[in-house]
């Protein structure tokens, strides 16, 4: 069985639509069913999700904007009652699955995506794909992935690219049947009144390296560039660290960012995500993990949509060949 843990500042803020809105949503996703043949990764299919955003309901528009003009001090939305399948197919069980093909689902969650920036995927990530699978694979339940069920460590998203998304977005799709399986995040705005003045200096200089998984050619790679973990104004700074493959250079900076990580144990909070629920995460300010869980493979297993934004799209054109919207 998982912690047990508590989760009340997204659940008692949430944005939950109407069942009117939420079928307003659903007529926008539908639309765009057939926009570009409805191919998800194509540029058109993505300039039509882009124009319908901005017909979404207007109390869910008012949040999102809030939320990217501000995350407050969770750094997490959660957007609740969106549309999804009432009948869906079994969770997929291939690695690095993905959605091509527009779905209702696809299309709600790029939709509210596309109001916090400019939708982006990574090319060795999940073969680019703008809408990802998150899901447990057999044979794979002790990686530190997605497609783990082994408790997934803390962890700022792509920490380890010099182009991270600014959020991101994981709509649940189908409940963890067993209960067990639960969004886990934690913002450095709350972590940071219980670090020591020392814990904090050390975390701000550039004492820490991060590791580009294998995916992303961790393995035979140059070394990656030392790194700061507390970034930008010392009274709110960002937080840059992923505690399964960031590493100290010296034992001041491990006593730093052990300090961190039992500060982020203190104020994390965790979510059973329903169908229908979007929790979106401000990848500058709160880091996520998952709690352990026991996968099925049956066909009922937990089963969510991942999408990345970013709010300064030119800012990655060096990594993102003919301007698409995926970064090497």
């Amino acid at each position: 069985m998982t912690e047990t843990l508590s989760f009340p500042a997204l659940t008692e803020t949430a944005v939950i639509l109407t069942d009117t809105q939420r079928e307003e949503v659903a007529m926008l996703a539908g639309e765009l069913a057939g926009a570009a043949s409805g191919v998800v990764d194509s540029a058109g299919w993505l300039a039509a999700a882009r124009a319908a955003s901005v017909r979404l309901p207007r109390q869910l528009l008012a949040s999102v904007r809030e939320f990217r003009h501000d995350a407050g001090p969770e750094g997490a939305l959660l957007i609740r009652n969106l549309p999804v399948p009432g009948e869906l197919p079994a969770t997929p069980v291939r690695p690095g699955s993905v959605q091509r093909t527009a779905t209702t689902a696809a299309g709600a969650v790029t939709m509210v995506m596309l109001q916090l920036g400019e939708v982006i995927a990574y090319r060795s990530e999940k073969s680019g794909a703008l809408v990802q699978d998150v899901v447990p694979v057999p044979g794979q339940e002790r990686q530190q992935s997605n497609a783990g069920s082994v408790r997934l460590h803390m962890h700022t998203e792509n920490a380890f690219h010099r182009n991270r998304p600014d959020h991101v977005g994981l709509l649940c799709v189908r409940a963890d049947p067993t209960g067990d399986a639960r969004l886990c995040t934690a913002s450095v705005r709350r972590a940071l009144p219980l670090l020591s003045r020392e814990a904090r200096r050390t975390l701000s200089e550039e004492r820490f390296l991060t590791e580009a998984p294998p995916s992303f050619g961790g393995s035979g790679s140059a070394p990656p560039p030392a790194h700061a973990v507390l970034r930008g104004v010392p009274e709110d700074p960002d937080v840059l660290v992923d505690f399964a493959s960031t590493h100290p250079l010296d034992n001041g900076a491990r006593r730093a960012m052990e300090e961190l990580r039992a500060a982020f144990e203190r104020t994390t909070h965790a979510l059973d995500l329903a169908a229908g629920d979007l929790a979106v995460v401000d990848n500058r300010l709160t880091v996520h993990g998952r709690t352990s869980f026991t996968p099925r493979y049956d066909g009922t297993d937990r089963w969510l949509h991942r999408v990345y934004a970013v709010a300064d799209h030119r800012r990655s054109r060096v990594d993102r060949q003919d301007g698409g919207s995926v970064l090497d």
